[in-house]
């Protein structure tokens, strides 16, 4: 059996026992379930309408998207091997529509590469099976803290712009070659777009923890990745900010 804690503070398995808020926020909170295994995603309901959540759920893909596009979720768990269309599908084509819904992956495909291609189309989490309903709802809340904000599958400041999941980077209509190294740097510089970013924070989240490098390997690659997106193009998206580290223009430069 997939749930490794047993539900609880439930007495009526198909009632929440209390309504579970955001923060500053009181009333129901609504989770669309897509899992094509009926057993399993009764199981989930349950398990999370003990949890206090307010659940409905589809069977396949193609009533997900539906579902999720039209009723007013504050978050969808989505399994990825769905009939009609996969998970990573109705991913896809709700961040393309600029639908910013909290999605968590449920899946038993446990590879590292299964979880970054659903967390690059646009998942703000990944869980795999087996799985408990415990942290599966504490992974919940922590979306709706978060918040339905923007996060596009594409980044882009301004012209340029950066696929995650094709590892692609254009500057309108040109595209731009990068190492590995360089095209990390300029991501986490995307996704921070319009704030400075020190160079120890790109130390950190760039270069493996176990290697030995200094602040000074920063400079060097922000210097690369400022030839290679800026200097052809006459821009200066890539700034350096004295004393502080580094500002990637949210409009491009």
């Amino acid at each position: 059996m997939y749930p490794t804690v047993p539900y609880r503070r439930c007495e009526h398995p198909e009632r929440p026992a209390a309504a579970v808020g955001r923060v500053g926020h009181t009333g129901t909170v609504r989770v669309l379930v897509v899992e094509d295994e009926r057993r399993l995603a009764s199981a989930v309901r349950r398990g999370l309408t003990a949890e206090g959540f307010v659940v409905d759920v589809a069977h396949d893909g193609v009533d997900g998207l539906h579902l999720a596009r039209e009723g007013g979720y504050d978050a969808v768990v989505l399994d990825l091997m769905l009939p009609g269309l996969s998970g990573y599908q109705v991913c896809e084509r709700l961040r393309a529509e600029r639908n910013w819904v909290p999605v968590l992956i449920l899946s038993a495909k446990d590879g590292e590469y299964d979880q970054a291609d659903g967390l690059d189309l646009g998942a703000d989490d990944y869980m795999t099976k087996p799985f408990s309903y415990v942290v599966l709802a504490a992974r919940l809340r922590a979306l709706l803290r978060r918040g339905a904000r923007p996060r596009p599958a594409v980044l882009a400041a301004g012209d340029l712009r950066l696929d995650p999941a094709a590892r692609t980077v254009r500057r309108g209509e040109a595209g731009v070659e990068l190492t590995a190294r360089e095209f990390a740097l300029l991501e986490y510089l995307m996704r921070r777009a319009g704030q400075v970013v020190s160079k120890a924070e790109l130390l950190e989240h760039v270069w493996d923890p176990d290697a030995v490098a200094d602040l000074n390997v920063v400079e060097v690659y922000a210097g690369y990745v400022r030839r290679k997106i800026d200097t052809p193009f006459g821009r200066n998206a890539l700034q350096t900010v004295r004393g502080a580290g580094y500002r990637l223009a949210a409009d491009g430069g």
